[in-house]
């Protein structure tokens, strides 16, 4: 593989990242699965009403919280408590009632996977890597008894952890992580299916930089299969064109 073709996996392998986390992360169901606020506020309000659990906690970010005693929070509380913080860009705060969180539930996911994510963003990569593959390997204790919502945690887990290991220059351990997304049957639930094709895409990206394009192709074509608009990737790995680079970027500047 030349160096244009090189440059371009790698590229593919961040923007898909960077695409898959924005779209993901403004789709009100994968919103609603991480506890994040809808943007929509019809939507908010249906989700608010259909939360209603004492473990939400009502905070305005804009003033001072201090008087609340948050030792005495539970897991679940300071992890309602540190998504509202994060919408309202007190990141450093987040984290703190993030990691206390996982002080008192270390087998709280949810927690670890939203540092880990936060920490991918921030490009913080060795610590996200260390965040990601504790949640995964929590996960993976409960595999045979996994419910809809930890399927769809592992599948973003699992692409995360790779994407950050690539970007380290790990690239094997990255392909443990995204060819784990390979091994695990198709979800039956739409959006836990939409992130699995999404994963298999990242792989196929990966498996062209290390020289297996058949295996790449093969991915390419599944996900192909599912969602009409991944042709042009399965048409460009088939055809190996030299100038893709571009026009890989402008297909993909309206992700941004």
């Amino acid at each position: 593989m030349d160096c244009t073709k090189g440059s371009l996996v790698y590229w593919l392998t961040n923007s898909s990242m960077t695409a898959f986390q924005q779209l993901s992360l403004n789709h009100p169901d994968v919103r609603k699965k991480l506890g994040l606020p809808q943007k929509d506020p019809q939507l908010a309000a249906a989700h608010q009403k259909e939360l209603g659990n004492p473990g939400e906690i009502k905070i305005d970010p804009s003033k001072n919280q201090s008087k609340l005693s948050f030792q005495n929070l539970s897991a679940l509380e300071l992890v309602n408590l540190s998504i509202k913080l994060l919408a309202g860009g007190r990141k450093d705060e987040a984290m703190s009632f993030l990691r206390l969180a996982i002080s008192k539930d270390p087998e709280n996911v949810r927690a670890l996977l939203i540092i880990g994510q936060t920490l991918l963003q921030d490009g913080s990569l060795p610590e996200a890597t260390e965040y990601l593959e504790r949640t995964i390997a929590k996960l993976l204790l409960k595999e045979n008894q996994m419910e809809i919502e930890d399927v769809d945690l592992l599948i973003l887990s699992s692409q995360w952890a790779g994407v950050a290991c690539i970007r380290q220059g790990k690239m094997g351990e990255g392909l443990v992580h995204l060819e784990r997304i390979a091994t695990m049957k198709e979800p039956e639930d739409p959006k836990s299916k939409a992130h699995y094709y999404d994963g298999l895409v990242l792989l196929s990206s990966t498996l062209i930089n290390v020289g297996r394009k058949n295996d790449a192709i093969n991915y390419l074509q599944m996900a192909t299969a599912y969602d009409e608009s991944y042709r042009v990737f399965l048409q460009q790995c088939e055809n190996e064109e030299d100038d893709i680079t571009s026009d890989l970027v402008s297909s993909r500047r309206g992700d941004y």
